[in-house]
């Protein structure tokens, strides 16, 4: 017995971790996980009881009454006027023409959309939970509403809302056409709201995200609490 008492401790050890692991995979799918290349400088700030409790936290913001009339007065011009030299200086290099069909994803009351159709881009509409007629149609960025390979043009500043980020990107890449663009603002010093799902702490994680395009920049900027700015060219092979 002197023999057999000492190891009971340890077998029980051993039964309580196994325990606890399968407890976590049953707790949080892998659907839910970031890779572990990413998961290091993405992290995500809450668990929800469902996903229609995270949309309903998102909906708080969208459908706040004090932020919409913001939105659509005071900042409009302001918003618009910048998102304008944003879309400028891409149009300059290149990387946006006045025949590009362009998405914004998480366009709130379509700002980025007046934006590219002021700087004479007419084929723009955006996406968000509530439609915005005419420049916003409801929609999911986790499960865009569109066809693979709809859009030349994608831009977003709301990759910080992204519960599930891999899917966020993955839903860009699926309607990108190849040889497309899509351009992301992002904060990489933590600066977000309530709202976000998401803290960015570098921007290799998020590189990593884009399996099918390839980087063309990475810039800083001030755009809106915003600090960077990311390029990728979907791959046309």
């Amino acid at each position: 017995m002197k023999f057999i008492i000492p190891k009971i401790p340890f077998i029980l050890s051993v039964l309580l971790s196994l325990s606890l692991l399968l407890l976590f995979f049953f707790a949080f799918p892998s659907s839910s996980l970031l890779r572990p290349s990413a998961a290091g400088d993405i992290r995500i700030r809450r668990r929800y009881s469902s996903y229609d409790a995270y949309i309903h936290h998102q909906l708080n913001k969208t459908l706040n009454p004090k932020l919409r009339k913001v939105w659509t007065t005071r900042d409009w011009d302001r918003k618009v006027r910048v998102f304008s030299s944003f879309f400028l200086r891409l149009r300059s290099r290149g990387l946006l023409s006045n025949h590009s069909k362009c998405l914004s994803i998480g366009a709130r009351v379509g700002q980025e959309v007046a934006a590219l159709r002021r700087i004479g881009v007419p084929d723009a509409i955006g996406i968000d939970l509530v439609a915005s007629p005419p420049l916003v149609v409801e929609g999911d960025f986790h499960a865009q509403p569109f066809p693979r390979d709809t859009f030349d043009f994608e831009f977003s500043n709301v990759f910080d809302h992204a519960l599930y980020p891999e899917k966020f990107v993955g839903e860009i890449e699926r309607t990108l056409k190849p040889g497309g663009v899509c351009v992301l603002h992002v904060s990489t010093s933590g600066r977000t709201d309530k709202y976000s799902a998401n803290d960015l702490l570098s921007v290799k994680p998020l590189v990593q995200l884009f399996r099918e395009s390839k980087l063309l920049q990475v810039r800083k900027i001030d755009g809106f609490g915003l600090d960077t700015e990311l390029v990728f060219r979907k791959k046309k092979s």
